[in-house]
């Protein structure tokens, strides 16, 4: 199977992220993830095969996983069963790509950390504390945190980083009702999906959601707890818990007072700091190794999650 760089489907244009192609179907969205990688905000000039496909099929094991406890937008992934012309598409869409809802997207990242890490322990080190949120003094990085903490974040234009801010800010964009329901239902599927990775030997360090609100009432659909309900109905979006969206750490590896390995682009960016990458401008050809070795860690992280082996 070949790497998909960029899909071309019909003379249709898509809007092409980071990433993901996504095709405006109306009432509904095609999102197609391709195997284009970036780091550093910046989308480098090779792919890594069948990234795509493994970002997607462990969005569709956590969407099921999740099904009691959340609404998503997931309505189908049989290329056959997609509109016209997308459904004469398949070596192109094949295992990579989800018909959902479009729905109204709430403008903030619902970031949820169980370990401290990244931008949190660098802010921890100054002020010992979360965005905003006072944590207990003398904790180490990568600790892990008493209780999982919600971090909000902005959600930023294509070509910016987005930027931390408090949960009383993310009030003042969303509103109280949105904002606490979304920080309780964050925090609640971030513990359950937690608990099930512990039991794979995979720590969840944080993640991030997407949510959105249904503007459009449906009827029923393939899934049960996809958006087939009434409009105003607040859904689980986008990629769920991938090592895109997430830190996922291998537990027999951990060890908190430094960086951890991880299941993800993590050999990517070793290489571009080894070359001095200057994180802007065009993406560099990745070498064979790294490519490979990060294909590789993708489909680990995949098979222990899922207990499946991994068939594309």
């Amino acid at each position: 199977m070949e790497a998909v760089l960029q899909t071309k489907i019909g003379g249709v244009e898509p809007k092409r992220g980071k990433v993901r192609d996504v095709y405006d179907l109306g009432d509904k969205l095609l999102i197609v993830a391709t195997d284009r990688i970036s780091a550093f905000d910046v989308v480098m000039a090779n792919p890594i095969p069948k990234k795509g496909i493994v970002l997607t099929q462990i969005s569709l094991f956590w969407f099921e996983f999740l099904s009691s406890s959340i609404s998503h937008h997931l309505i189908a992934t049989d290329v056959s069963k997609f509109p016209a012309p997308f459904n004469k598409f398949e070596k192109q869409l094949a295992g990579r790509s989800m018909l959902v809802k479009k729905t109204k997207v709430f403008p903030i990242e619902c970031v949820v950390r169980g370990y401290l890490a990244g931008s949190g322990w660098k802010e921890y080190q100054k002020s010992q504390t979360v965005c905003g949120v006072k944590l207990p003094a003398g904790l180490k990085q990568c600790d892990k945190l008493p209780e999982p903490v919600f971090t909000p974040a902005t959600k930023e234009e294509f070509g910016k980083h987005d930027e931390n801010v408090s949960f009383e800010r993310c009030v003042e964009i969303i509103g109280d009702k949105n904002a606490r329901y979304l920080r309780d239902k964050s925090i609640e599927i971030f513990k359950k999906a937690s608990k099930y990775a512990e039991s794979k030997g995979i720590i969840l360090a944080d993640t991030k959601f997407e949510w959105g609100e249904v503007t459009h009432s449906t009827g029923s659909t393939s899934s049960p707890q996809a958006s087939s309900g009434q409009a105003g109905k607040t859904i689980l979006i986008d990629e769920v818990l991938t090592p895109d969206s997430s830190r996922f750490w291998p537990a027999d590896k951990y060890q908190p007072g430094r960086d951890q390995e991880s299941f993800d682009k993590q050999f990517v960016r070793n290489y571009l700091e080894e070359i001095k990458f200057d994180k802007s401008g065009p993406g560099v050809k990745l070498p064979d190794d790294v490519v490979k070795k990060t294909g590789e860690k993708y489909i680990e992280c995949y098979e222990r999650l899922t207990g499946k082996k991994f068939g594309f």
